[in-house]
C-alpha cells in the first residue's frame, strides 16, 4: 500500500497540494492511498525537516511537496496530461508560494494572475494536478488567501474560486484535516502546554542537559530550564539528564551556591543521572584550544575591550587576526603563566570579520583569571568562555539535545561553528522562551546588586524571584511544577503575570491548610456577649471543613471577646451577625470614639442569638476570646513587587523604579493553636489569606507568618 504522511502543524502551503493530488487519486482511480496524518511541525525520520513524505509499495520514501506530486504523477498516469511539460513546469512553480511572508508570494501571483488571463484553468481546458497544487499551496498561505478573497488579483481570484466552487471535494479535504488538527490542540490544551516539539532522532537515545553557572541561586527561569530538561529526559523519552556546572569564572563561583542548586533541584524533584563540572574537562578544552590555534582557527589579541567591542560592532578586522602560528601559541603560554605580558592577552576564534550576525565576528573563547578557582585552585589561570566550552563538552558528554532559552539564538551558529571546526559529534539545539514576569528582575546581575546594596534580605528573600525566596513566600514545589510545565517549550516570548502563578499554588494549598483565626491588635474592638456562658470553656473544632485528616483544634468561648476594628465599623445596632464558629448573634449597642476626630468603635454590645440561621446573615465574622486560652503574639507580614514598573528595558536605570514601600508588618493575636506551628507550616487565618510560618512562636517572641498571595487582585 501507498502511504502519504503530513505534518498538520506544518507551513499548510507545503501540505495541502500534495493532500489534494492524493485525495483525487483516491477519488477517481482503482487505488487506496492511506493518508496518515502527524500532529507535528515536520515528520519524524531520516530527514526531520520534511512536512510531507510518500511512501510507495517498495518501502522506499520520496520526501517533499512538490517531488511527492511528480512521484504520484509517475504513479497515476491519468494525473498527466497532453502537456506534460507545462504541467510539470507548474507544478514545480508550486515551490514559490511555500515562503511564509507575503512579499515573498506577491511576483508569483501577479505571474500567475496574467497567465490566468481568459484561461479558467492552468493547463488545458480540465482540472489537472497544476490546478491542485497551486490552488493548494494558496490555500494553505495564510496571506495570499486572504489578499485572492478580497479580489486584490482579478484573474486568480475567479480562478481559484472557480476551481473551489466547481469540486467540492477539494474543500472537504482540507476541512477534514483542519477538523482533526483543531480536535488535536482542543485536547492537547485541556492538559496544558503541547509538548510535541519534534526533537530529531530521539529514535537514537535522548541525552539532555542543565549547565547552571554556580554564581548564585536558581531563580524560576533556571527552573524552567532545568524542568523542562528533566521532562525530555525523563517523561518524554526514557533519556538521561546530565547536571553540569560551568564554572569557568572563579571571580563569581563559590561551592555555596553549587551546593544551593543541588538542594534546589532537588526540592523541584529533579533528579539528574550524572553530576559534573566544565572545570572537570579544563585540560581537554586548553588542548582544543592549542589546536585551534595551529589549524589557523584562532588567535591571540591584545587589543583592549573598549576598541575591541567598537571592531566587532563595526565588522573591523583586529590587528592580531593574521599572527603567526608561533606568536599566538607564545602568546597563549604567557597566558597560561599568568604572566604580567599574558593576562593582556585573550583567545579569538577566527570565525568572521563582518558577518552580520555580531555573535559570528570573532567571539574570545579563552582568557585570563587570577583568582582561585573553588575545585582546581591556583592550578589554572586561563579559562575558557561559555560559548567555547558549551557545545565542546556538550559534544563530549554524549548530549543529543541542547535545550536553550532564545536568547542564544543568535549565538547558535556559534556553538555549531565550534563543533565543525573541530570535527567533533553533532549536538540538536532547541530554543525555547525564557519565562519573564511583569515587575521582576531576572538578571542574576541585577539581583546580586539587590543584594549587595541591601534592597532586600538575602537571595532567599519572599520578593525575590528566586526558587529558595518564592518557597520562603508560599509556593508548593507541585504548583511550581504544574505552573512551569504548562508553559512548555513555546518559543513564544510573553511577559507573564504573576496573579496566574500565586493561582495555581492556591489549588494545593487550600485542601492542606489549617483554619485558625487572628485579629489585629491595632483598635481591636472588645465585645461584651451577653447569653454566653459565665464560666469561659473550649471545644474541639475541625482545623478544615472538608479536610478531617488535619485534625482538630481547640476554639475558646466566653463574655469577653475581641473583635478586629475595620468589621465593628460595619455594624449597625440591632443587626444580626454570625460569629463563626460559635453561631448568630445581635448588636444591641455600639460604643464610639468621644473624639470627634476619630471614627473608631471603642466596644460592642453583643447578644447570642444561637437559634437564628447563619445563611440568613450577610455579615459573618472572626473573634477571639479574650478568656479560655493564651492569645499569641503574631506578625503577619505582605509584600509587594520591589520595582514599579512591569518591563524595565535595556536603557532604563532600575533605581528609578525601586519601590520605596514593599513590606507591610500588621501585629494581631492569634488562637491559642497557632503556638504550636513549625517553620514552613502553611495555614489559613480566616478571613485574612494563607500564610506561611516563617519564625514560630518562641519565648514569648511573635510568631512571623508571610502571606502567601492567592491570584486576587488587591
Amino acid at each position: 500500500m501507498t502511504t502519504l504522511n503530513l505534518a498538520i502543524k506544518a507551513n499548510q502551503a507545503t501540505v495541502i497540494p500534495a493532500l489534494l493530488v492524493a485525495t483525487l487519486v483516491n477519488d477517481t482511480e482503482d487505488a487506496n492511498i492511506e493518508i496518515k496524518f502527524e500532529d507535528d511541525i515536520a515528520l519524524k525520520g531520516d530527514q526531520p525537516e520534511e512536512s510531507v513524505q510518500l511512501v510507495v509499495e517498495d518501502a522506499s520514501s520520496v520526501f517533499g511537496a512538490v517531488p511527492v506530486v511528480e512521484k504520484l504523477i509517475e504513479l497515476y498516469p491519468s494525473l498527466s496530461t497532453v502537456h506534460k511539460n507545462v504541467q510539470h513546469e507548474w507544478v514545480v512553480r508550486t515551490r514559490h508560494f511555500f515562503p511564509s511572508d507575503y512579499k515573498s508570494v506577491e511576483d508569483p501571483l501577479l505571474a500567475l494572475d496574467s497567465h490566468l488571463t481568459l484561461r479558467s484553468h492552468i493547463v488545458g481546458y480540465t482540472l489537472t494536478t497544476a490546478d491542485l497544487t497551486i490552488w493548494g499551496a494558496i490555500r494553505g498561505h495564510k496571506a495570499a488567501a486572504a489578499s485572492i478573497k478580497k479580489g486584490s488579483m482579478i484573474n486568480v481570484s475567479r480562478w481559484y474560486k472557480y476551481i473551489e466552487e466547481s469540486n467540492p471535494w477539494i474543500t472537504g479535504a482540507v476541512q477534514a484535516m483542519n477538523a482533526l488538527t483543531h480536535a488535536k490542540r482542543a485536547a492537547e490544551s485541556s492538559k496544558g502546554a503541547s509538548y510535541e516539539i519534534s526533537l530529531p532522532e530521539t529514535d537514537k537515545g535522548v541525552v539532555t542537559r542543565f549547565p547552571p553557572e554556580p554564581s548564585g541561586y536558581l531563580h524560576i527561569g533556571h527552573a524552567k530550564a532545568a524542568l523542562l530538561n528533566d521532562y525530555f529526559a525523563h517523561e518524554k523519552y526514557n533519556g538521561t539528564l546530565l547536571c553540569r556546572f560551568d564554572d569557568t569564572n572563579p571571580t563569581k563561583e563559590k561551592e555555596e551556591f553549587e551546593d544551593a542548586i543541588i538542594k534546589d533541584l532537588a526540592l523541584m524533584g529533579i533528579k539528574p543521572d550524572k553530576t559534573s563540572h566544565t572545570s572537570d574537562y579544563f585540560e581537554e578544552l586548553y588542548q582544543y584550544c592549542v589546536r585551534m590555534l595551529k589549524e589557523g582557527k584562532a588567535y591571540a589579541d591584545d587589543t583592549d575591550q573598549e576598541m575591541m567591542r567598537a571592531e566587532r560592532m563595526d565588522g573591523i578586522a583586529s590587528k592580531r587576526r593574521d599572527a603567526s602560528l608561533e606568536e599566538n601559541l607564545a602568546h597563549f603560554k604567557a597566558m597560561k603563566q599568568g604572566s604580567k605580558e599574558g593576562v593582556r592577552w585573550c583567545i579569538r576564534a577566527k570565525m568572521s570579520v563582518d558577518n552580520p550576525n555580531k555573535a559570528m565576528r570573532d567571539p574570545v573563547i579563552y582568557r585570563c583569571n587570577d583568582q582561585p578557582h573553588h575545585r582546581t585552585g591556583i592550578k589554572w589561570k586561563i579559562y575558557p568562555t561559555y560559548d567555547f566550552c558549551c557545545p565542546i563538552v556538550d559534544s563530549m558528554e554524549g548530549v543529543t539535545h541542547a535545550l536553550r532559552t532564545i536568547e542564544y539564538r543568535d549565538r547558535n551558529p556559534q556553538y555549531e561553528w565550534m563543533l565543525n571546526a573541530l570535527d567533533l559529534r553533532k549536538v540538536h539545539i532547541w530554543d525555547f522562551a525564557r519565562m519573564n514576569f511583569i515587575r521582576t528582575l531576572l538578571s542574576k546581575r541585577k539581583l546580586t546588586k539587590f543584594v549587595e546594596q541591601g534592597v532586600v534580605w538575602g537571595w532567599d528573600d519572599p520578593r525575590f524571584p528566586t526558587i529558595r525566596g518564592i518557597r520562603r513566600r508560599g509556593m508548593t514545589i507541585e504548583a511550581l511544577r504544574e505552573f512551569i510545565l504548562k508553559q512548555g517549550p513555546s518559543r513564544n516570548i510573553v511577559n507573564l503575570d504573576w496573579t496566574i502563578f500565586w493561582a495555581t499554588n492556591k489549588k494545593y494549598v487550600d485542601p492542606i491548610a489549617p483554619r485558625h483565626t487572628a485579629i489585629a491588635k491595632g483598635n481591636a474592638v472588645k465585645g461584651k456577649v451577653r447569653g454566653a456562658r459565665a464560666a469561659p470553656y473550649t471545644e474541639e473544632k475541625p482545623k478544615h471543613g472538608k479536610n478531617s485528616s488535619l485534625g482538630t483544634k481547640k476554639v475558646a468561648y466566653s463574655e469577653n471577646i475581641l473583635i478586629d476594628q475595620e468589621d465593628a465599623k460595619t455594624f449597625k445596632e440591632d443587626e444580626e451577625i454570625t460569629l463563626m464558629n460559635w453561631g448568630n448573634a445581635i448588636v444591641r449597642k455600639i460604643h464610639t470614639s468621644l473624639n470627634p476626630l476619630n471614627s473608631n468603635i471603642t466596644g460592642l454590645e453583643l447578644e447570642l442569638h444561637l437559634q437564628g440561621d447563619v445563611k440568613k446573615t450577610e455579615k459573618k465574622i472572626t473573634w477571639l476570646s479574650e478568656e479560655g486560652q493564651e492569645l499569641i503574639p503574631v506578625e503577619l507580614v505582605d509584600f509587594d513587587y520591589l520595582i514599579t514598573k512591569d518591563k524595565i528595558e535595556e536603557d532604563d536605570n532600575v533605581d528609578d523604579f525601586l519601590n520605596p514601600k514593599t513590606e507591610f508588618r500588621t501585629e494581631a493575636w492569634a488562637d491559642c493553636n497557632v503556638a504550636e506551628l513549625k517553620e514552613d507550616d502553611v495555614i489559613q487565618f480566616e478571613r485574612k489569606g494563607y500564610f506561611r510560618c516563617d519564625r514560630p512562636f518562641l519565648h514569648g517572641k511573635p510568631a512571623v507568618l508571610f502571606n502567601i498571595p492567592t491570584g486576587k487582585t488587591k
